[in-house]
């Protein structure tokens, strides 16, 4: 843990926590803008959704390009896309306006200036013993971000208004490129022999492994954007205020600092596997008792309290395993490929949660299927092969 890597981490957890936190406020956004441009949760919550699969699509491409270039243009350029979207939306007077804002620019400028891209950066100088639970740093400042943030904008919106809230959040996007001056890395470093991007492709495709730990990502995805998206309207629904409610999504940021990076160190000492098969059949258990447990304000923090600690704990696993099988040349490329499923999932959690809220009148069936998709998940994971390849030792060697 030298200076160099003391610095990176602090302006990579900073660039983190703005991005990923004012990410996690977007769900606080579905009632005060359903209700002034007359659309419906699904239309809200297909702009989200579409925001989701379009930051998971060019994921793997932001990656080569961070590989290839370095991580600090590919951090740039996406906050420019970030905050011209968030401040396009502000003036938004229609569903195709936040189509164009919110879901196709904010989209392109999360798969540039989000975790994945500083994970790259950091992974290529951090030693392989302490990847877990650096990891885990990096992904519990967006925890933080989501803590501090969501009760903020929530207030904001309450004083302001929507429209001038997101110009305010638009502006604190500006500081990302600054702080990105503190990740510079030489391009393609790290992770053993040299390998061209078609060689890390094909060796990743034959790897049953990768394939089951992408499937499986899927369910991550599916889950917080879902619960991300839906959760504030779900509670204020059944009678909780949307004070509490922010509350609610603000205690699952602050728990997950603690969860992931306990599950990051975790990784560290234990078959990161393992963890991950864990970490998903809670996530199913403590859903199943959402659908019978009584709703208030109590059960509302106690729910996000829990869910908190198991929320984002799998990417500080899931993307170490990926560093540790592949080694760290391409792993923003592949650890985007990777995350593009886990967007996917988000995709669909974010859509199919509206259609299913505006066809029945109630998310019953939602946290039904993320019940169902959490055990498939711990299932997936189980039998992942996650050895590095013999090349990395060779190379070690």
């Amino acid at each position: 843990m030298t200076r160099r890597l003391w610095i990176m981490l602090l302006c990579g957890t900073l660039i983190v926590l703005i991005t990923n936190g004012l990410r996690m406020t977007f769900g606080v956004f579905l009632r005060p803008v359903s209700l002034d441009l007359e659309i419906g949760r699904q239309t809200f919550g297909l702009v989200i959704a579409s925001q989701t699969l379009l930051f998971g699509l060019f994921q793997p491409i932001a990656g080569m390009f961070a590989d290839r270039y370095g991580s600090v243009k590919v951090i740039v350029m996406g906050a420019v896309f970030y905050a011209t979207g968030l401040w396009l939306t502000s003036v938004s007077a229609s569903a195709f306006d936040l189509y164009i804002s919110l879901g196709l620019l904010v989209g392109l400028g999360l798969s540039g200036a989000a975790q994945v891209i500083v994970l790259g950066a950091v992974g290529k100088v951090v030693p392989p013993e302490r990847r877990g639970v650096v990891f885990g740093t990096v992904i519990a400042a967006g925890s933080l971000g989501l803590f501090l943030l969501v009760p903020a904008v929530q207030g904001l919106i309450d004083d302001f208004g929507w429209r001038e809230t997101l110009v305010l959040m638009a502006a604190l996007v500006i500081v990302v490129p600054l702080l990105s001056t503190g990740l510079r890395v030489a391009p393609s470093g790290g992770g053993g022999p040299r390998q061209s991007i078609g060689e890390a492709v094909g060796e990743a495709k034959g790897h049953s492994g990768y394939l089951l730990l992408t499937a499986g990502f899927f369910v991550c995805g599916f889950h917080v954007t879902f619960i991300g998206t839906h959760f504030p309207a779900y509670l204020a629904d059944n009678g909780v205020s949307p004070t509490y409610a922010a509350y609610a999504l603000g205690v699952i940021g602050l728990c997950n600092i603690i969860g992931a990076y306990f599950f990051g160190a975790m990784g560290d000492r234990f078959q990161k596997k393992s963890v991950l098969t864990l970490i998903y059949f809670l996530r199913a258990v403590l859903m199943t008792v959402v659908l019978f447990a009584p709703i208030n304000d109590v059960t509302a923090l106690l729910f996000g309290a829990a869910m908190g600690m198991l929320w984002l704990g799998t990417v500080p696993l899931t993307s170490s395993i990926v560093a540790q099988i592949f080694g760290t040349r391409h792993f923003s490329m592949l650890f985007g490929v990777v995350f593009m499923s886990h967007q996917i999932g988000g995709f669909s959690g974010a859509w199919l949660g509206g259609y299913i809220y505006d066809a029945t009148g109630s998310y019953d069936l939602m946290w039904m299927a993320s019940v169902a998709l959490g055990l498939v998940a711990a299932a997936l994971h189980w039998p992942i092969s996650d050895k590095p390849l013999a090349r990395l030792k060779e190379s070690a060697a």
